[in-house]
């Protein structure tokens, strides 16, 4: 068998089909839910859902296209995030929860310095993909870039905050017991009422 050699990508559709295949190995619990969705100008690739129900809109460039991407990404999530909750109610079984937020997903060959900067900014992950020809025939490979925003893949929910309060009963804020008589008789902060 030849040994795998790196190639060009293919025609987009076959690229899409070649990476969509292999987005769970390096995020497992990424589920794509929506795909080719028409936002404002232009398509997401994939909607996924992640492991705490927040939405990841994941786009997939060209080489020489990492900067738009970028402003793509950022627009979309624009977009996305307000119409989640529609999306909940024509598809309860998708995931997603809007509490949980929006990120987006960039694919690309290469990311410039600029692209990388500008994506840790704003909640863009970034990966760059590979075609491999070899005697079995086309192969992609997705290696996750480290310092971007990461894609949440674990399987743990997310935390609940913690109350304003811990800690604290009605005793140690003065609530359990009557005050002190002199407190009705303080001026109102909006000064004297007639």
């Amino acid at each position: 068998m030849p040994e795998p050699a790196l190639c060009p990508p293919p025609p987009r559709a076959e690229l899409l089909r070649l990476l969509r295949g292999r987005l769970s190995e390096p995020w497992p619990a990424l589920r794509i839910v929506a795909e080719d969705v028409l936002a404002a100008e232009t398509a997401i690739d994939w909607v996924a859902a992640d492991a705490q129900g927040g939405a990841v809109a994941v786009l997939v460039g060209e080489a020489g296209g990492d900067l738009e991407l970028v402003a793509r990404a950022l627009a979309h999530r624009a977009w996305l995030e307000p119409r989640l909750r529609g999306w909940i109610q024509l598809a309860p079984a998708g995931g997603l929860r809007p509490e949980a937020g929006v990120r987006a997903l960039l694919l690309c060959p290469a990311f410039r310095a600029e692209a990388v900067a500008a994506a840790t900014a704003g909640a863009v992950a970034l990966a760059v993909y590979r075609c491999l020809r070899d005697g079995a025939g086309l192969h992609a490979v997705i290696e996750p870039l480290g310092g971007a925003a990461p894609v949440e893949s674990h399987e743990a929910g997310v935390a609940a905050p913690e109350p304003f309060r811990t800690h604290l009963t009605d005793l140690d804020l003065g609530l359990g017991a009557p005050g002190p008589p002199e407190l009705g008789r303080l001026a109102s902060p909006l000064g004297a009422q007639r």
